[in-house]
């Protein structure tokens, strides 16, 4: 069971993201239902840790076993989805993961994977070009150019 749920004032998530970075790029995606960008992971199963959930993600999105470096942040954040309208306070741990050692790297500057019956565009966004990009959460914008040696907790009203 994913650790979210519905009610009259919203709904309430738990997830995890990881933070991919390489030759300066951020990897990022989004579905058939999405126009902005946001990056890969999901929600965090009942009974399960942060640190398994994201490497469950890892596999399911993505088809690697990356290596979790650390970390970052974990945001609180409260925000209205641009699509769908609803109001969220969701909590995401953000990690810091290594996929040098996996195939990953070799798919190109984008590419296209499924999962049921979604389809997924994943992008390498240079870091330079982030702040211009509809790129969900906003404080990645910013914060990813100094990424913290501690793990940081952070709150975000979007």
């Amino acid at each position: 069971m994913d650790l979210t749920f519905k009610t009259e004032s919203g709904v309430f998530n738990y997830r995890v993201c990881a933070i991919i970075i390489h030759d300066q790029a951020l990897l990022v995606t989004k579905n058939d239902g999405t126009p902005y960008y946001y990056l890969p992971g999901g929600r965090v199963k009942l009974h399960e840790t942060a640190e398994n959930a994201m490497k469950r993600e890892l596999f399911e999105e993505l088809g690697v076993h990356g290596k979790i470096l650390r970390p970052l942040w974990l945001n609180q954040g409260f925000f209205t989805e641009d699509v769908t309208q609803e109001k969220f306070h969701e909590l995401c741990v953000y990690y810091l993961v290594d996929v040098s050692q996996t195939e990953l790297l070799e798919r190109g500057n984008s590419f296209i994977r499924t999962e049921g019956e979604k389809r997924y565009l994943y992008e390498w966004l240079p870091l330079a070009r982030l702040k211009d990009e509809y790129l969900y959460p906003l404080f990645i914008k910013e914060k990813i150019h100094d990424l913290p040696q501690t793990f940081t907790i952070l709150a975000e009203y979007e």
